[in-house]
């Protein structure tokens, strides 16, 4: 079944760092640029980051730049995203796509909150 399941979130103070996992099964990550998205409540859902099918190019929205890290480990499938210095506006459901979209996973729940 090809489908992407995301994990690693969790409820984490301001300040705090949580690493974010994509999975891809039934098809080769490593053949697709690959993106983070996420939704906070009553909001659209919003491109984060994205990286190159090599990992060699990166792009960021301006809210996360230089605390969010996105990056690949093409043997095993997967993409993260490492989020430092996490703020309370970071809270949001986190979604992981390929560039040619597959349907949504159900995503992975990031609360930061004191």
């Amino acid at each position: 079944q090809v489908q992407i399941v995301e994990s690693g979130g969790g409820l984490v103070q301001p300040g705090g760092s949580l690493r974010l996992s994509c999975t891809g099964t039934g098809f080769v990550v490593s053949y697709y640029p690959m993106k983070w998205y996420r939704q906070a409540p009553g909001k659209e859902r919003a491109l984060v980051a994205s990286i190159s099918t090599t990992g060699g190019v990166t792009s960021y929205a301006g809210s996360v730049k230089g605390r969010f890290t996105i990056s690949r480990d093409n043997p095993k499938n997967t993409v993260y995203l490492q989020m430092n210095s996490l703020r309370s506006e970071d809270t949001a459901m986190y979604y992981c796509n390929r560039n040619s979209p597959l349907p949504w996973g159900q995503g992975t729940q990031v609360t930061v909150s004191s």
